[in-house]
């Protein structure tokens, strides 16, 4: 029972992701998501969409990859992607967290779920690649569909956004090229400094 324990008390401790509150609203604009709702929305993303990877990749890895890579910010909490002096101390903050959250889990499951974290983190694979795509993606759509909402509220620049998504074309193009899209559209309309 050991290992069910350890494994019973992670799905517990993780539940606490359901509190992160994050900058960007739902797409209605009515409350702000949360990490749970960010990573159930990029293994869905992934599962749909993995056909428009530039490279084939491994989906149920992906997606696991998404399910996980925010798990950190119970300890850490979320790094709003536009704030520089947070993102200084993000990284050592981030692998912190890690180090304790994944070892709630029996040793190989711990093993196992920090590789795909650092994985993910690196974002040299074609999967950790797929996955930051869809990381930088999701946020675009949400801001697209709440009408630029937290961008506004936050004086977001364009030169902060393509920064921002600077290897999401790694990923994939044909995501990348919706991007563009959706950032040239909310440059016009003013939602997004044009700077």
């Amino acid at each position: 029972m050991e290992r069910l324990d350890q494994q019973m008390n992670f799905i517990l401790e993780v539940d606490k992701l359901k509190s992160i509150i994050r900058q960007n609203y739902l797409m209605d604009g009515s409350r702000r998501e949360n990490d749970a709702d960010h990573s159930w929305h990029l293994a869905l993303m992934c599962a749909i969409l993995s056909e428009h990877a530039n490279e084939k990749i491994n989906v149920v890895k992906t997606i696991t990859m998404v399910l996980i890579h925010d798990l950190v910010e119970i300890d850490a909490g979320d790094t709003y992607a536009y704030d520089e002096l947070a993102n200084v101390s993000k990284r050592d903050r981030e692998r912190k967290a890690a180090d304790r959250i994944f070892h709630l889990l029996p040793e190989d499951q711990a093993a196992e779920i920090r590789s795909l974290w650092d994985e993910f983190e690196e974002g040299s694979t074609p999967e950790a690649k797929f996955a930051n795509t869809l990381d930088k993606m999701l946020p675009l759509l949400l801001n697209a569909g709440s009408d630029g909402k937290s961008w506004k509220e936050h004086g977001v620049t364009l030169s902060q956004v393509l920064k921002r998504n600077e290897k999401t074309h790694e990923g994939s193009e044909a995501l990348w090229e919706y991007e563009l899209g959706i950032i040239n559209k909310h440059v016009a309309n003013g939602n997004l400094i044009n700077q």
